[in-house]
């Protein structure tokens, strides 16, 4: 019986090597890939792109941001995140940060000037 990986699947995250060989194509091939960097042509992105479907890949942020120097995190603080305006307030930015490749950090103070501070 073939195996997949030497990686348990509870533990550890797919990896750019694994992509590149369910894919058939170098890690170097991932990561322009990934990145949108030099030629590339639309077969192989779309079988990089079937292949990180197929073992669930997800590329790790923090890596990522490691390498470039750019997080693209956005921290919030909200008085209530369960107030009904907070809570749309939220939403609609989170959604506009996704759209544009940020994240939000979110932050609740329960309205508490010191815990505002420490954020």
């Amino acid at each position: 019986m073939a195996r997949e990986s030497a990686r348990s699947k509870d533990t550890a995250k797919p990896c750019i090597k694994e992509v590149a060989a369910v894919a058939g194509v170098s890690p170097t091939t991932v990561s322009r890939v990934l990145n949108n960097r030099g030629y590339i042509s639309q077969e192989t992105r779309d079988k990089v792109h079937a292949a990180m479907k197929r073992i669930n890949y997800t590329p790790n942020d923090i890596a990522r941001a490691m390498l470039n120097g750019r997080l693209n995190l956005i921290g919030m603080i909200v008085p209530y995140v369960s107030s009904p305006f907070h809570a749309q307030v939220v939403q609609v930015i989170e959604h506009t940060l996704a759209e544009n490749g940020f994240k939000m950090l979110l932050c609740n103070s329960a309205n508490r000037p010191e815990l505002e501070r420490s954020y």
